[in-house]
Parts: C-alpha cells; sequence; structure tokens
C-alpha cells in the first residue's frame, strides 16, 4: 500500500499572523490566507494574533513638585511586530497590564520631579520618557510603541477651582490698570481741550476789545472832524451815554422775566461814562506799550 497523507488547512484573516506548533513546540509563522499544516505530523494552528495598532488608555493617579495631586490620562497606541510574533505569543501573557505597569513606574518617577505649571508646558517630555521606556522593554518581547499620547492632566478640584480664581484675579488687575490708563488719558486729554478752549477764548476777548477800541477811535475822529468845536472828551462821553441807553432799552425789551436793578440818575451816567472812558484809554496805553 502507498503512504497516504492527510493536511488540514487554516485561514489567517487579513492583518493578522497565524502561530503554528509542531508537537507542542513552536514550529512556524503562518501569514495571512490558506495555510496547510499536517495533523498528524503534530502541527497545529496555536493562535491568531492581530498586527493592528491597539490602543491602551491608562490613568494615573501621582504628585506634582508642590504637592498637588493630578490624574493623567495617557494613550498608548501599540502594535505586535509581524516578524517576531512568536515573541509576543509566547512571551506576555498579559501585554496590557505589561504595558500598564510600565508606564505607572514612568510616569511617577518623572512628574514628582516637575510643579504643576511645569508639567502643563512639558508633558510631551513625559510622553517622551515613557516612550523610550516602553520601546525599550516592549521591543524584546515582540510589540512596538507607534505613540504616546498624554490626552488630559487633571488636578484635583480645589486646585482647579484656585488656578481658575487666580486666572480671574490677574486680568481683574489688568484690566483695572487698562481703566485706569483709559481714565487717565482722558482727563489729560479734557484738561488740555479746556486750556486750550480758555486760550482761544482770551484771544477772542482781546481781539473784540480791540475791536471795539479802533471802532471807538474812528468815530470819535469822524465826529470831531464833521461838527466843529468839539472836543474828543465830549465825543466819547455821548457816545457812553447812547451806549448805556441802548443796553437800557435792550434789557427792558428782553422776553425773559428777570428784573435788574440798575442805579440810574445823572450822577451815575457820569461815573459809567468816566468809568468806560478810563477803562479804554488804559487799553489804549497797554496797547501801545506792546507795541
Amino acid at each position: 500500500m502507498g503512504n497516504v497523507c492527510c493536511f488540514f488547512c487554516g485561514c489567517v484573516g487579513q492583518a493578522n499572523i497565524g502561530v503554528i506548533e509542531r508537537w507542542g513546540r513552536f514550529d512556524r509563522l503562518a501569514q495571512p490566507g490558506l495555510n496547510f499544516f499536517n495533523p498528524f505530523a503534530g502541527e497545529c494552528l496555536a493562535g491568531v494574533l492581530s498586527t493592528r495598532i491597539s490602543s491602551l488608555d491608562v490613568k494615573i493617579e501621582t504628585k506634582t513638585k508642590d504637592n498637588v495631586f493630578v490624574q493623567l490620562l495617557c494613550s498608548i497606541q501599540y502594535r505586535v511586530v509581524r516578524q517576531n510574533a512568536d515573541d509576543a505569543f509566547y512571551e506576555l501573557q498579559n501585554p496590557k497590564e505589561q504595558i500598564q505597569a510600565y508606564v505607572f513606574d514612568v510616569v511617577r518617577a518623572h512628574v514628582p520631579r516637575m510643579t504643576l505649571d511645569e508639567l502643563f508646558e512639558q508633558k510631551g517630555e513625559v510622553a517622551k520618557a515613557v516612550s523610550e521606556e516602553l520601546e525599550k522593554v516592549m521591543g524584546a518581547y515582540g510589540y512596538m510603541i507607534e505613540h504616546i499620547l498624554m490626552v488630559d492632566i487633571i488636578p484635583d478640584t480645589s486646585v482647579r477651582k484656585a488656578m481658575n480664581e487666580i486666572n480671574a484675579a490677574q486680568r481683574l488687575q489688568l484690566a483695572s490698570v487698562y481703566k485706569g490708563e483709559a481714565e487717565k488719558i482722558l482727563l489729560v486729554k479734557k484738561a488740555e481741550a479746556e486750556a486750550e478752549a480758555k486760550y482761544l477764548g482770551g484771544v477772542g476777548v482781546a481781539r473784540q476789545r480791540q475791536a471795539i477800541t479802533d471802532g471807538l477811535r474812528e468815530n470819535i475822529l469822524n465826529f470831531s472832524h464833521k461838527v466843529e468845536g468839539t472836543t474828543a472828551k465830549e465825543v466819547m462821553d455821548l457816545i457812553m451815554v447812547t451806549q448805556y441807553f441802548d443796553t437800557i432799552k435792550d434789557l427792558g425789551n428782553s422776553s425773559k422775566n428777570t428784573t435788574v436793578f440798575i442805579p440810574h440818575g445823572p450822577g451815575h451816567v457820569r461815573d459809567i461814562t468816566d468809568q468806560l472812558r478810563n477803562g479804554l484809554m488804559e487799553a489804549s496805553s497797554a496797547q501801545i506799550n506792546a507795541d
């Protein structure tokens, strides 16, 4: 009789790697697709490993250098190295627990040397330290570490509240400084505007008085030339009295219900005339001295 050979077949899915044993010992790796093995020669498909990237989320609680308890959420992305799948299959019974233990060890060795602010600023350094340690250790077991992500850093609730209050106080202080500077600028600009307005008002009054003086001088000269025998003093008295009575008339014709008491009489008119004439003469003298 001829020899009779009997083979069994097994299918290994895409992104997987099969482990074939012979009489209980590792024999070879089965690639994705259809694979044959001879059970009468002691061959069997011992197991299948996925070569896809796996993700493991690890939550670690530790303390910073400034005695703040924080929780770190770390995401580890890893995969089985196809060429070393036998090591991954036989060496580690639970790779997730092994990875988690190394992450705990590295994080708790680095974070206590950093303050909370430094931890937020340098979380990439912690992730780098974890990645280097895991690559060195897990590489011997047939695993490759793809990425280490520090997803979140969660301080204690009271610490977060205190940090928010500190930040709010700093922003309020800065806002007060800006508000004070704005009010200062407004006051300075307002004072400058008032000073400029007073200056321009004074210039206007001076020009008005100068115009009045020039007009009176011209009227006096014209009147003296046209009316013979009159002196400048008499003309000035006449103009002053005329303006005085015009003022009385304007007050009487005013529509506002205001009562004004004005001393009236020949003596008072003379006093008013003298005062106006003296004022004009002083203004003219000051103008001559200025020129």
